[in-house]
């Protein structure tokens, strides 16, 4: 049976335990074995991390050692994949380089910060959106700083909140993308500030096919 680890904490706005439960039992319910600890020191066994097919973080901030941040990233580079939402992966462990080269973006801004409305659409034809409708979401929008490798699946527009960003004129930022890492698979969706934000709808439905998608293939 496919082993995945999620593992969750940081800062407490983002219900990063309620966000974990969520993600774990969608896991479950796709006949995942899945081990849930809110400690980071599941990532100081380099070998024990090579035995999980996925690892979900959902660690917004905090902080991670050197020495574990390079044992995630071998471990996703040998083929254990990774999936994550929002801060709980793409605004974790601000220090660590390594940890964003891996997983393909930071978090830099939230221009209007919590209440913004805006559109999701659908930009790729890869089966992960295949079927899924453009949709409008009342929450942070993310501006991130993303990696050019990254294949893009869903986009949101900037601005849609004046600030010193607008001069700059209109921006596709992307919501959902994808992107190897050595052998590893590597899923990103920018929603879930909050677990009623992903946990129906069509925010639901990408998270649940990246969460899938990303796992280890035999």
């Amino acid at each position: 049976m496919a082993k995945a680890l999620v593992t969750w904490g940081g800062w407490e706005g983002h219900e990063p335990d309620k966000v974990a439960a969520l993600l774990a039992g969608w896991l479950r319910d796709a006949g995942k074995a899945v081990e849930v600890t809110d400690s980071l020191a599941c990532f100081d066994d380099a070998e024990a991390l090579k035995s999980y097919d996925l690892i979900v973080p959902v660690w917004t901030m905090a902080a991670i050692t050197e020495a574990q941040a390079l044992n995630a990233c071998a471990a996703v580079a040998s083929g254990t994949g990774i999936a994550g939402c929002h801060g709980g992966m793409c605004d974790a462990f601000r220090d660590s380089v390594d940890w964003q080269f891996m997983t393909g973006a930071q978090w830099v801004a939230h221009p209007g910060n919590d209440g913004v409305r805006y559109q999701v659409r659908m930009v790729s034809d890869d089966p992960l959106v295949a079927g899924v409708p453009d949709f409008e979401v009342e929450t942070e929008q993310y501006y991130l700083h993303v990696d050019p490798a990254v294949r893009i699946h869903a986009v949101c527009d900037f601005p849609v909140v004046d600030g010193p960003h607008a001069v700059n004129g209109p921006v596709a930022m992307p919501v959902v993308f994808t992107k190897g890492y050595g052998a590893g698979r590597v899923y990103y969706n920018a929603l879930g500030h909050q677990k009623n934000v992903i946990d129906h709808g069509p925010a639901a439905e990408l998270l649940q096919r990246g969460l899938i998608w990303a796992a280890r293939k035999a």
